[in-house]
């Protein structure tokens, strides 16, 4: 398709080609005074009728025209906006011919240099489309929608230029050519007229920020008109709350710079005078609120500094707490008299009568998937009940909690068909409740990591949890099938159920690095459990859990002989080996009123677990934890929290031996990585490390040449603080969350172990399997001669085939109670391949033999 580029559109004079038959260019003849019409015909129309475009003057063959008519009559033909050109022939002998040439179709829209704006925020604005008649009006339109689309996005430098195509047929290509240029920036905000406060101090307060190197990476430096009438409410909000009640804006003017590339603000201010309170005093025609009741809610008094966010404050205070002695629609507004001489503003709240409320009706709408149920089942009123706001708020932290809908949840409280009737509607936007996760990552805990997970948390709409996962990694395997019913035959009781297959290598490092697998514990099992509420807080859940252990170690590494060897693997790795059942029950009690317990920002949770086995079974103890969480909301989208937890683990069985702790290795707590971050992982608490002897008989306390071995404690404990930062709102929509925090914990509490100390090399013969020791003859074959109880036996014949074992020393260090503290910064981030967290974290206070790690990152871990 050839084509040939005109000029702009939107000139004065039109800058269109010529018709493949254009209309015949005379000139008009001055009219007399008067005549009449002999003929009137029509030429150049295409895709118009003669007839049609005859309708749209006045002219009619036999009738008199003049000048004035047939001004009017191009004025009406140019009006239909059918037309690029009109002309009118013929007026001197009266036989009028209508010359026209018609606005061309338009083929396709093209947009040229947007790559700020995508083309689907922009062509929806645009009216001009294919197959319609391109006119020049519409054209101007589209240019200035998006024009203003770009100064929406800060753009005030953006240019358009609409050039057309001309295409066979009277057919046009629409060419919109954009030149978006910089984001507008505000260069200078003035300030005229502030004595009491700074410029920095005020500037500090807006939401719009001069632009500069200190805030490169600040979205508020792009000049806003919507954020400069925000930064005028907010100029008078901070004024107010330090007491200028007359404060005003006189006024506040951007100008663009020449370039138009940045803005200069400038606001003119009246401060006025600083109001201290006088009277306060509390008004209440509702019977059951009573002045002197309400006194307690008063967050000012008479002398203090005049403080308008205080006066909002107590209002919303006693309209809440007139909420939930069931007033859903109680009145109370502050009535201000102003002493201008003793410059004191006196505040009296009055609270005007209002009918006690009755929920009428509770309405759900947005929901989909999930069924009325399970949302009613957890409001806190029912239809017919007294309205108390307290529980209204509860009901709706409990449906937030449930992660099937969008975050800022509201309860709608609408007036009923009565003054005293209340309706409660629930507008809820549901959420995708299924998670198919494929993802391979790396952690610096597990290296490689596969993990395979399909998890439903609202099945069929009904609120229950199906989950089914397979995780594989260099040092893990595991294979997990569950369910959950939070609601067992609509009754309050919550029953659910795991079944798994875990694989697990314990290591230790060598030489600082390097890794070494340990034992090898394969667990295989199920858990049952129940959950009932005591009461809105309280709530008990039991549970039975039945595995099957096997706890081996590598027969080529650490044995000799058939025989777990001591001075291979240690003492305490060789008592950690072989088969074993539990059989455990146990139970919880847990006090939760968080506002979310997917993403709180306030209130606490508290958890107490005890867990016995010896219901059966080859291994008996009693294990106790407790937990507790608290959080607070500081404003801004900081949020606090505080964290502690600890336990004890008891053993029920006899003693193992000397120096054999009766609490088994792999039922022991450990610590470190990822719970007390600035560790490695089991880099906290109890330890055994074996340190070599070099040539000389020294021994080498190289830390970094050392085999380092975990042994975990019988107790506990763990406190965190952590600080979590908000981030502008694209940020949020990514899930990422930083966070300030300070970790600090111990383990401890383990029987010493036996150590060895072997300063002189030692060589052990292999004996076979009647305890014959072996001798390696030149053909390698094997000949067998009696073991010795001292010394080595000698072959008479061949070699003694025997192991050697270097010098080493062991050391036990680590098991004490005294705190390990390390603070540092970390990222949650919910990205597309599952939860992923990263911390750098400096260890403050270590204990001797803890092992400190500044930087780590995993996959499949939150805090």
């Amino acid at each position: 398709m050839s084509a040939l580029l005109l000029g702009t559109i939107l000139g004065g004079a039109p800058a269109f080609a010529q018709q493949a038959q254009p209309a015949p260019a005379a000139p008009q003849p001055a009219v007399p005074g008067a005549g009449v019409i002999r003929s009137l015909n029509v030429t150049g129309a295409q895709r118009l009728e003669p007839d049609t475009v005859r309708s749209y003057v006045k002219l009619r063959a036999g009738e008199p025209y003049t000048q004035e008519s047939l001004d009017q009559a191009l004025k009406d033909l140019y009006a239909t906006e059918l037309f690029a050109d009109v002309q009118i022939a013929g007026a001197d002998t009266g036989n009028i011919v209508i010359q026209v040439r018609e606005n061309p179709v338009i083929n396709r829209i093209v947009l040229e240099g947007n790559k700020r704006l995508k083309e689907d925020k922009i062509r929806p604005e645009i009216k001009l489309a294919p197959r319609q008649i391109f006119t020049r009006s519409k054209a101007r339109a589209d240019v200035a929608r998006i024009i203003e689309l770009y100064r929406r996005q800060g753009r005030f430098a953006a240019t358009v230029e609409p050039k057309m195509v001309q295409l066979d047929q009277n057919r046009v290509d629409i060419v919109f050519e954009i030149s978006e240029g910089a984001k507008s920036k505000v260069r200078k905000i003035n300030i005229i007229g502030n004595e009491k406060y700074s410029d920095g101090r005020l500037r500090g307060e807006m939401a719009t920020k001069e632009a500069g190197i200190t805030k490169i990476f600040s979205s508020g430096t792009s000049y806003d008109p919507d954020r400069l009438s925000y930064d005028q409410q907010k100029l008078r909000q901070f004024y107010l709350t330090e007491g200028y009640a007359d404060f005003r804006v006189v006024s506040a003017v951007a100008e663009l710079t020449p370039d138009k590339r940045d803005f200069i603000i400038t606001y003119v201010v009246e401060e006025g005078e600083r109001y201290k309170f006088g009277d306060v005093d509390i008004d209440s025609d509702i019977r059951d609120l009573k002045p002197e009741t309400l006194k307690y809610l008063l967050q000012m008094k008479s002398g203090d500094w005049y403080n308008a966010k205080l006066v909002e404050d107590t209002v919303d205070a006693m309209t809440e707490t007139a909420g939930v002695l069931g007033y859903a629609f109680a009145d109370v507004r502050p009535n201000f008299e102003r002493d201008k001489d003793k410059r004191t503003m006196s505040v009296t709240y009055k609270v005007a009568d209002a009918p006690r409320v009755y929920v009428e009706r509770i309405d759900i709408n947005g929901n989909t998937i999930t069924r009325d149920k399970v949302i009613r089942r957890e409001f806190r009123l029912a239809e017919g009940d007294a309205f108390n706001g307290f529980r209204v708020k509860r009901s709706r932290d409990r449906i937030q909690s449930l992660g099937f809908f969008q975050d800022k949840l509201e309860i709608e409280q609408k007036p009923g068909s009565a003054p005293d009737k209340v309706i409660l509607e629930a507008n809820v936007e549901e959420k995708s409740t299924g998670e198919l996760q494929v993802s391979a990552g790396f952690s610096s805990l597990e290296r490689f990591i596969v993990n395979l997970a399909i998890t439903q948390r609202n099945f069929m709409g009904k609120g229950q949890e199906l989950r089914a996962s397979a995780d594989y990694s260099t040092y893990s395997k595991s294979v997990n099938l569950g369910f959950t019913e939070p609601y067992l035959f609509d009754k309050n009781i919550a029953i659910g159920g795991d079944i798994f297959r875990r694989d697990y290598n314990s290591f230790n490092y060598i030489n600082g690095n390097d890794r070494n697998t340990t034992y090898e514990q394969t667990t295989t099992g199920f858990q049952i459990r129940a959950g009932v509420p005591l009461t809105e807080y309280v709530s008990l859940a039991l549970r039975y859990g039945l595995s099957y252990d096997d706890v081996s170690l590598d027969r080529n590494t650490f044995y000799l002989n058939g025989q777990c060897s001591p001075l291979l693997a240690g003492r305490y790795l060789c008592d950690a080996i072989g088969q074993r059942t539990t059989s455990s029950v146990g139970y919880s009690l847990s006090f939760d009123n968080l506002n979310n317990r997917l993403r709180p920002s306030a209130g606490h949770r508290i958890l107490f677990s005890q867990d016995f086995a010896g219901l059966g079974g080859s291994v008996k103890y009693l294990r106790t934890t407790a937990n507790a969480r608290k959080y607070w909301g500081l404003g801004s989208g900081f949020i606090f929290s505080l964290g502690a937890e600890g336990g004890y683990i008891h053993s029920l069985e006899k003693s193992r031996g000397e120096g054999v702790d009766k609490v088994r290795l792999t039922d022991r707590f450990f610590l470190g990585e990822p719970q007390i971050r600035g560790f490695a992982i089991r880099g906290v608490g109890p330890r055994v490390q074996r340190f070599s002897y070099d040539a000389d008989g020294n021994l080498i306390t190289d830390q970094n040449q050392r085999v380092d071995d975990a042994l975990g404690g019988r107790a506990y404990y763990l406190g965190r603080a952590e600080l979590e930062l908000p981030l502008g709102s694209g940020a949020r929509e990514l899930g990422l969350r930083p966070s300030l925090f300070v970790d600090a914990g111990a383990v401890f509490g383990v029987t010493r172990p036996v150590l060895t100390d072997q300063r002189t090399t030692q060589t052990i013969p292999i004996l076979n399997s009647a305890g014959m020791a072996q001798c390696l003859q030149a053909d390698n074959s094997i000949t067998t001669i009696p073991n010795v109880s001292n010394g080595l036996p000698v072959c008479p014949t061949g070699n003694l085939v025997a192991s050697t074992i270097a010098p080493f020393s062991e050391r036990f260090l680590g098991d004490t109670p005294k705190p390990r503290v390390s603070v540092g910064f970390g990222v949650n981030w919910n990205s597309p391949f599952g939860p992923f967290r990263i911390d750098v974290a400096k260890a403050l206070v270590k204990q001797r033999g803890d092992d400190t790690k500044l930087f780590t990152f995993n996959v499949g871990t939150q805090f």
